[in-house]
């Protein structure tokens, strides 16, 4: 029943607008300049049959094959659509409903026409002096501004998912990605050779803490499975070399220059 009252209503706006098209496009005084109207011309026979075919179809295939669709008994959609045995209402849409329910969206369309040609053909100053007021002027928005469809689906859908592209942009891809990935590995790369080449006082004690120091490592490469039975630890030794390793160049950056002279 809802589904009705909505595609008589849709029929009645239907007819609204294109009624009010045909008013301003061939009832009204020319709204154009000269030279625009001189040179319309007939659109050619690739589109008149076209189009000529439509509106025949258009007119008379709803009365014509009208019983392939709503006719009593009809099979013409077969089993592609279901229909529950409890909601078929064909019989009684066919002859218990009033005949002023059937003509519904008749009456509709026929108002919507006649509203549109007194709107926009008879008295087309009713509508400016409408915007005159202030209700009218927001209504006249209102319905101007295709319901503010535009308005709500930029400010909180393109909007908001513009915000959200940017924040995770920001975020992963110049953030964790950039700083961590590439530039972060390249940034400490860096850093450690700087470190290291600092750390070249050319004083032999240092020289030498350096060689004490790889030995060391070695060693403990070498030795640490005997010590420790199992060859899942090796990535362990690794990171406790490389750790030693990172303290003990930060050790010697903080050395003040004036002790290595001395030294020297």
């Amino acid at each position: 029943m809802y589904a009705f009252i909505l595609g008589s209503i849709t029929a009645g706006l239907t007819a609204f607008y294109s009624f009010r098209l045909i008013s301003l496009v061939f009832l009204t005084v020319p709204n154009s300049s000269r030279s625009t109207y001189d040179n319309i011309h007939e659109a050619n026979l690739l589109v008149i049959i076209p189009f000529s075919i439509l509106a025949l179809f258009s007119i008379f295939f709803g009365f014509i094959f009208s019983d392939l669709f709503v006719g009593i008994g009809t099979d013409f959609f077969g089993n592609s659509l279901y229909i529950s045995p409890h909601h078929i209402s064909i019989v009684e849409a066919e002859f218990s409903l009033p005949l002023f329910i059937k003509l519904l969206p008749a009456i509709f369309s026929l108002l919507g026409a006649i509203i549109a040609l007194y709107l926009y053909h008879i008295n087309p100053e009713f509508i400016i002096e409408l915007t005159n007021t202030n209700l009218g002027r927001q209504f006249y928005t209102f319905l101007n501004g295709k319901y503010f469809f535009d308005i709500i689906y930029n400010h909180y859908i393109i909007a908001l998912g513009l915000k959200i592209g940017y924040n995770i942009s920001k975020l992963f891809d110049r953030g964790i990605i950039e700083l961590v990935g590439p530039y972060g590995l390249s940034a400490i790369l860096n850093n450690t050779a700087l470190s290291i080449a600092r750390s070249d006082t050319r004083v032999i004690s240092t020289y030498s803490t350096y060689i004490i120091f790889n030995a060391l490592c070695l060693i403990f490469i070498v030795f640490a499975p005997m010590l420790i039975n199992s060859s899942l630890l090796f990535e362990l030794r690794l990171c406790i070399i490389y750790i030693a390793t990172s303290i003990f160049v930060l050790y010697l950056n903080s050395i003040p220059a004036s002790s290595t002279a001395a030294d020297h």
